[in-house]
């Protein structure tokens, strides 16, 4: 940063002369240093698939989590500041359960993605506040479809087909850019969406810090044990060493 700019810096309400809110560019950079996590479409659903990168060996997995259930039908993937997640997803999951309480119905996903972004912008308009330096996937299906979502610190929102969040985020989507496809079945979009992962990594994947989430028409959303993540891998790392 140039010394002109510096005073800029100071305040989240306060633009730089080029139109910038660097405060919002520092979260974002904040959620390029969290774990990567990849969002893939396929024919009747949606999947997330997420690197936890365990720090160490004393660590328990299963006390790291990156992939949430909102609501029966929407699942979410994070990756920034884990205490800024939390209060997101707490604030989603409110949201979702406000509107079955108040409509008798599940939240559509564009709308909760929505309220969310909403929320995530205040926090960028109002002084003694910082933004949230966290981004999330927002997987779901409701009446509409298989729905993901992006939304970055300033609230911002993107629909896509196929895209990823965090370190490995520039690997990952030149990968996807290359060989993701329309209509694709669940099993080739985990498929895609693992060697990608295993693309951004420099270790072998290891089951026990990839969580996989799933949602699709007519099935709540899961995550699937370490079981299933395992053998999910396997059958990946199987098919390179054959080279097919």
């Amino acid at each position: 940063m140039q010394p002109g700019q510096m005073a800029y810096d100071r305040a989240i309400t306060v633009f730089s002369p080029d139109g910038r809110l660097f405060q919002v560019e520092y979260a974002r950079v904040a959620v390029t240093r969290g774990t990567t996590t990849i969002g893939i479409k396929f024919k009747d659903g949606v999947l997330l698939i997420a690197d936890k990168r365990l720090s160490s060996k004393l660590i328990e997995a299963e006390s790291v989590e990156k992939i949430y259930e909102i609501d029966e039908h929407i699942g979410v993937s994070t990756s920034g500041l884990v205490a800024d997640a939390r209060i997101i997803i707490d604030y989603a999951r409110i949201l979702a359960q406000i509107n079955r309480v108040t409509y008798d119905e599940p939240i559509l996903v564009e709308a909760l993605a929505k309220k969310i972004c909403d929320y995530k912008q205040q926090y960028t308009q109002y002084g003694g506040v910082r933004p949230f330096g966290i981004a999330l996937l927002i997987a779901g299906v409701d009446e509409k479809g298989p729905h993901l979502f992006e939304t970055d610190p300033s609230g911002a929102l993107f629909a896509y087909k196929a895209t990823s969040i965090g370190a490995g985020k520039d690997v990952v989507m030149e990968m996807l850019e290359e060989e993701y496809k329309d209509g694709m079945k669940r099993d080739e979009a985990l498929a895609l969406g693992l060697r990608a992962l295993q693309k951004s990594n420099e270790e072998p994947l290891n089951p026990q810090s990839v969580e996989i989430g799933i949602v699709e028409k007519g099935k709540p959303f899961r995550k699937l044990e370490e079981k299933e993540v395992k053998e999910k891998i396997g059958k990946l790392l199987g098919a390179e060493l054959k080279g097919d």
